[in-house]
């Protein structure tokens, strides 16, 4: 969707600026949907459930988008889909870990495969809407989603573990020094990804780029995110958590400011687009294997809900919509050179306060 969704958006009509809002309402669901389905998971204990009854509903309301074309509708259906489909990914990072047990480590090599969905799919769809007409996505993203629905039938529940007497509620993690910050570094990372996840393509197309070049550059970014997700738990035991969180906000800085400044130059957009490893793959693993320290086990739903919400959801949301009313101006190369300052921010953060035994 990420790839193509603002294409076929400028495609019937719409500019920056309701872009930039109808995907920060994509990505502003999962700042209270996640935290709602993670409490229903925790209280009730029973993931599975809601993920198959989430990706069901997102798929039957995702189907109403085929018909809309004016902006209030889409904004009403984006809304209600991924209300619905903010219940499946957090809760699915959950069971994940619990069915990995003491064998969290290896958590990227299971992750990898996702990324190798995305590169299926975006490199083909690419392909594929060089000859067919942009406004047919819907009708690819809804086969995908019902997919999706049907493989959520073929896993199964791991018993949640009984609650430690004298374990504090969520709050009382929350409230920690290291945990705040971890929340603040991780939500100015996914602002610094607004420009990219909804302009990027545009910007590729005004500098005439090919769709099916567009989807071969997505595609790049995931294939370096799928190399690292094989060593990741060996490169984690080697550089640390903090280690690898630093050196990863230092280059997703200067992919920002690379792709600002050279997107006219194909060569440095492919050694850029290797980057994504970093600005997303170390970075999410880093960010998953730390809420599982911060949050235990009991806390696992809530957590990961939590983490979604306020990093991809609220983040997500607050980088979309700038980047919509930053586009026009003062333009694309102030916007990604914006968001590399974002992320400059991050690191500095982290480097002051990511000091505990948390991160080691």
């Amino acid at each position: 969707m990420l790839p193509y969704w603002s294409l076929y958006l400028n495609a019937i009509g719409f500019d920056a600026r309701a872009i930039g809002w109808l995907m920060a309402i994509l990505t502003g669901t999962r700042i209270i949907a996640p935290n709602f389905w993670g409490w229903l998971s925790d209280r009730y204990q029973n993931r599975l459930r809601l993920i198959q009854f989430g990706a069901l509903s997102g798929f039957v309301l995702f189907l109403a988008i085929i018909k809309a074309d004016t902006f209030a509708w889409i904004a009403l259906v984006i809304f209600a889909y991924s209300f619905f489909w903010s219940a499946i990914l957090s809760q699915f990072e959950a069971l994940t870990l619990s069915h990995l047990e003491n064998k969290r480590e290896t958590y990227s090599r299971i992750r990898l495969w996702g990324s190798i969905g995305f590169i299926v799919a975006v490199g083909g769809l690419g392909l594929i809407l060089d000859f067919v007409a942009i406004d047919r996505l819907p009708y690819f993203i809804a086969v995908f989603m019902f997919c999706i629905w049907l493989s959520t039938l073929c896993i199964w529940e791991i018993p949640a573990k009984v609650r430690e007497p004298g374990e504090g509620g969520v709050w009382s993690v929350l409230k920690r020094p290291e945990v705040i910050a971890f929340f603040v570094v991780y939500f100015l990372l996914q602002v610094s990804h607004g420009p990219y996840y909804v302009f990027f393509s545009v910007y590729l197309e005004a500098h005439q780029y090919s769709k099916t070049v567009i989807g071969l550059l997505w595609s790049l970014g995931v294939v370096a995110e799928v190399i690292l997700f094989v060593f990741m738990h060996r490169v984690i035991h080697r550089f640390s958590l903090r280690g690898v969180i630093l050196f990863s906000l230092f280059f997703t800085s200067a992919r920002w400011v690379a792709i600002a400044n050279g997107v006219e130059n194909l060569p440095l957009l492919l050694v850029v687009q290797c980057l994504h490893a970093l600005s997303f793959g170390a970075m999410h693993a880093a960010g998953i294997e730390l809420v599982h320290r911060f949050f235990g086990e009991h806390h696992q739903g809530q957590g990961q809900a939590l983490y979604s919400s306020l990093t991809f959801g609220l983040g997500g949301a607050v980088g979309a919509g700038i980047s919509g009313y930053l586009w026009l101006t003062p333009g694309p190369v102030m916007t990604f050179n914006l968001a590399a300052c974002t992320s400059l921010l991050a690191l500095a953060v982290a480097c002051f306060w990511f000091t505990s035994k948390k991160f080691e």
